[in-house]
């Protein structure tokens, strides 16, 4: 009976991270180390490559100049029969919002204004009737409130999600927050997005194991 039951806890389904920065390589870890399930496929899109400053690729390993989508796959050494990691070196736009593909999509874009590609990728996902995950805000010291909730539960205090809102996102999208941004004059620290990596991996699985069980 045990072995029967830890043979049909395999991974199945797949996840896509968009967006393969600090805090996508902190989750595409975490998820290639999911054991008895997790997704079967993992699909990193990213067109940056590693530079100086990506201190956290360099201490894993990673070699500056190559692509960051590229070193999940290098250090993922699962069989592709059981757990498989694609990499797409491009960044989504337009013209390739097609890639997206994922039962579940996760969103960890940064830099510049990201909200309007962002939205994009959330109503292409649900399309496809995938479900989503993404940020509004992570800055923090590391003793800020991490919220998690569906967009519709937040209030308008929130510019991130007034702007998601204002690009039609209104529900059935899960985002995760510090309720702190960069006009608040506070830092990110690793602490705090080694928390919200891990709680980012958290949703992520329970949402693919919600739509492996539809």
């Amino acid at each position: 009976m045990i072995q029967e039951m830890e043979n049909s806890l395999i991974p199945k389904g797949s996840i896509d991270l968009v967006g393969f920065g600090r805090l996508g390589l902190r989750t595409g870890i975490n998820l290639i180390q999911v054991h008895r399930g997790g997704p079967a496929k993992i699909t990193v899109i990213d067109g940056q490559k590693i530079s100086e400053s990506d201190i956290i690729f360099l201490l894993k390993g990673a070699k500056v100049g190559t692509y960051k989508s590229d070193f999940l796959k290098e250090i993922s050494t699962h069989s592709k029969d059981f757990r498989e990691v694609v990499s797409i070196t491009e960044d989504i736009t337009e013209d390739n919002i097609d890639l997206i593909t994922g039962d579940v999509v996760v969103i960890e874009i940064a830099g510049g204004n990201t909200v309007p590609t962002a939205a994009k990728i959330i109503k292409k996902a649900h399309e496809n009737g995938s479900k989503t995950i993404g940020t509004a805000g992570i800055f923090g010291i590391g003793d800020e409130e991490i919220v998690v909730a569906d967009i519709s539960e937040f209030d308008d205090s929130n510019p991130a999600i007034e702007e998601l809102r204002k690009e039609g996102i209104l529900d059935n999208h899960l985002v995760i927050s510090t309720n702190r941004f960069i006009r608040d004059g506070i830092p990110i620290t690793p602490y705090v997005l080694d928390d919200i990596a891990n709680i980012i991996t958290r949703e992520a699985l329970k949402l693919l194991i919600e739509k492996n069980n539809e």
